[in-house]
């Protein structure tokens, strides 16, 4: 009996030996598992800071326009498939910001699609067409003219359609409240008129952001038109970027709040050409011919408003230096190229226009040759639109 007790103790005593054996393996295995290999830091895309982008500005769509700022349909559905075939590839607003920003790169060749107001036109006919091409696009919005509200009428979109296309993706940006020049102060002393301007950009905003529960970051000046104060309100108002209708290429390195769209007319068909061919100026982008660091004398001054539509242009270029008088030139934004005299002796390059210029900002870039070496100045201003024509652009 004892012999069977010793043995049976020295079979615990191995079987705990052995026991205990096995757990020390398992012990160091767990300790493995809990201290994985660290994941290398990804290294970032460099981004392509050498890309260009056209902005389209469209409005209304119909099969017969009343204006020139309605489009056909099928003329519409023919320039989308246009940039398709050109190799254009089209961006969101989200996108072309990152971009600015350096968070990412774009295509080459970019484009962005907007479409100004409000008009129902731009959900009903605009957007199918974009659907089929698959293409984003950006709607700006006064919001004044969204249904209920005080300037719209029958054309209108309404918040709760407005509210369908941001569910599907639809960008939605400012367009200001009333629609109204923004750089016309119209009787109001400059604390008046700082409010009003503040309530027309940063309210629109709001409005905005408070019925569709987005987030606003862009606004299109009402015409195009601007100047310093409008430009330096829009900063305050903590909008990224803003846009024209003045019509060029896009590069990196374009001012935020002056970024040119091409206003694209039914009466106008050589616009879209121009911008579908990547041809013509580049605002901002590597390469372009660097703008003289001058301050020229121009009439109209920079940033005024003019009633006139075909205005005397005048630049005293003295500041540029010693010119080539052969070669100075210049160039009106909707025109291109006049024949612009120069006197040497007065370092005054002049032009009478002898057509009248759209609604909106007007650029003019005088060019010359300086010691070999091209040199390039611009400054804009602002032709008012008739009082009749307001109820939409």
């Amino acid at each position: 009996m004892r012999s069977f007790t010793a043995f049976l103790s020295l079979c615990l005593l191995c079987t705990t030996s052995f026991l205990g054996c096995k757990k020390k393996p398992q012990a160091a295995q767990e300790v493995a598992q809990a201290t994985p290999t660290p994941t290398p830091e990804p290294t970032p895309e460099p981004i392509d800071l050498s890309s260009q982008v056209i902005v389209l500005c469209y409005h209304r769509f119909e099969d017969k326009p009343k204006d020139s700022l309605a489009i056909k349909p099928a003329e519409f559905e023919a320039q989308m498939q246009i940039l398709k075939d050109n190799g254009i590839t089209i961006i969101p607003m989200a996108d072309f910001l990152a971009w600015r920003r350096g968070e990412k790169s774009i295509p080459p060749k970019s484009a962005i699609i907007s479409i100004d107001d409000g008009y129902i036109s731009g959900y009903s006919v605009a957007w199918p067409i974009l659907k089929k091409f698959g293409y984003p696009f950006t709607m700006f919005i006064y919001t004044d003219y969204v249904k209920g509200g005080p300037k719209s009428g029958g054309q209108s979109v309404s918040w709760q359609q407005l509210a369908e296309m941001r569910d599907a993706g639809v960008d939605i940006q400012s367009h200001t409240v009333s629609h109204s020049s923004l750089s016309a102060k119209k009787g109001k002393n400059d604390e008046q008129y700082a409010t009003w301007l503040k309530s027309e950009l940063a309210g629109s905003k709001e409005i905005l952001e408070r019925n569709l529960g987005i987030q606003v970051k862009a606004i299109a000046y009402p015409y195009g038109l601007h100047n310093e104060a409008v430009r330096e309100a829009v900063k305050q108002a903590g909008y990224e970027a803003a846009f024209t209708v003045y019509g060029q290429r896009i590069g990196h390195g374009a001012d935020a709040t002056i970024i040119g769209r091409y206003a694209i007319e039914s009466t106008k068909p050589k616009v879209f050409e121009q911008a579908a061919a990547f041809t013509g100026s580049v605002e901002g982008g590597e390469g372009r011919v660097t703008p003289a660091a001058i301050t020229m004398v121009t009439q109209p001054m920079d940033g005024e408003t003019v009633s006139d539509p075909s205005p005397e242009i005048k630049a005293n270029i003295a500041a540029f230096g010693n010119v080539d008088p052969k070669s100075v030139t210049m160039r009106v934004s909707g025109v291109g190229l006049v024949p612009a005299s120069y006197d040497p002796q007065t370092k005054l390059v002049s032009y009478k226009l002898t057509q009248e210029l759209i609604t909106g900002q007007v650029t003019v870039i005088v060019g010359a040759t300086v010691n070999g070496r091209k040199t390039e100045a611009r400054w804009s201003f602002n032709v008012a639109p008739k009082e009749a024509s307001q109820a939409g652009a």
